[in-house]
């Protein structure tokens, strides 16, 4: 416990240095606190206008999606009891990149304008859940790993499919964008759908946290313990879908967020579970939040897209970790 007190105030203060920091940062240098001000004032200025219009709503939406992939990477991992788990596996981010493609695809949700794809990729996550929730049946640990892996694999042949046949070279390109993952070009509108996601989801997860410490001792004590495990095991999944599902649909595909920032954080939370859900949020928050200011700083002519920085940096450290959990076992 005094670790987690020790660390907790570190990851504030770093969350709010690194907010401003992305706010500060673009190709125009302007004042922070003065395109805030003339913002939140209605003030017509261009300091207001590059604040409020364009990084505001990208660092948030960064903070936002960061925090909903970090804590339910550490719930999944906790119900799993399995520190190379991620959420991937339970099909919501394959479900919710569905979900989107079919507005590139068929143009539905029209009237909702910007909001289509966010709406269209929720639903599909949802979709996706349902599926799994109906597959896995008891929601064993064992048998969430299989459900989500059979909703990815049709989920992932249904994308290719739809992708295969777009109507046009345009919607192909703008989907494929869209997949590669990224908080840029986006609104303060999404975070009408992130934000409510993000609180429900992170809600259920929050209320589990003696189920995933009694977890750490074993799936029999915890029942010994007077665990509900079979409902307690499902409601963690349905919360880590919420988030997972909701952070697709607005950014696309970020990956190893939800994998690494628990299984490093872990060693400063005494390897409790239920202790590692908001560090992990605030971790996952600052992790995404800092990957978009470097895309930012990048030198290319085009934009490196956030999920493609982030699977560049995770893929190294994730055969890191695989060699060493073989290590361990003889």
């Amino acid at each position: 416990m005094a670790t987690k007190i020790k660390i907790f105030p570190w990851l504030l203060v770093t969350l709010v240095l690194v907010t401003w920091l992305s706010l500060g940062q673009g190709s125009v240098p302007v004042s922070v606190l003065t395109g805030l001000s003339d913002w939140f004032n209605s003030i017509s200025s261009n300091e207001a206008l590059i604040i409020g219009e364009i990084r505001l709503p990208r660092t948030l939406l960064a903070l936002a999606v960061g925090a909903a992939l970090g804590m339910s990477g550490a719930a999944l991992q906790g119900l799993l009891r399995n520190p190379l788990a991620e959420p991937g596996l339970v099909g919501a981010s394959q479900g919710a990149a569905l979900g989107a493609a079919t507005v590139f695809y068929f143009g539905i949700f029209a009237g909702a304008g910007t909001l289509a794809i966010t709406i269209a990729g929720l639903l599909g996550a949802i979709v996706a859940l349902l599926l799994m929730l109906s597959l896995s049946g008891t929601g064993r640990p064992s048998m969430v790993i299989l459900a989500g892996l059979a909703i990815s694999t049709i989920a992932g042949a249904a994308l290719a499919v739809v992708l295969n046949f777009a109507p046009n070279p345009y919607a192909m390109q703008e989907l494929v964008f869209w997949l590669l993952g990224s908080v840029s070009n986006r609104g303060l509108d999404s975070l009408i759908v992130l934000v409510p996601a993000l609180l429900v989801g992170g809600t259920i997860i929050w209320t589990q946290r003696p189920l995933l410490a009694a977890l750490s001792l074993g799936e029999q004590v915890a029942t010994s313990m007077g665990m509900a495990v079979n409902r307690g095991s499902r409601l963690v999944v349905l919360g880590t879908a919420i988030l997972v599902g909701a952070s697709v649909s607005v950014a696309g595909n970020i990956g190893f967020v939800g994998l690494l920032v628990p299984h490093l954080l872990r060693p400063f939370t005494g390897y409790r579970p239920d202790q590692l859900l908001i560090p992990s949020a605030l971790a996952g928050a600052i992790l995404v939040c800092l990957a978009d200011i470097f895309v930012r700083l990048l030198p290319f002519g085009q934009e490196l897209k956030l999920g493609v920085l982030t699977s560049l940096l995770g893929a190294p450290l994730f055969i890191w970790l695989v060699i060493r959990e073989a290590k361990k076992w003889p």
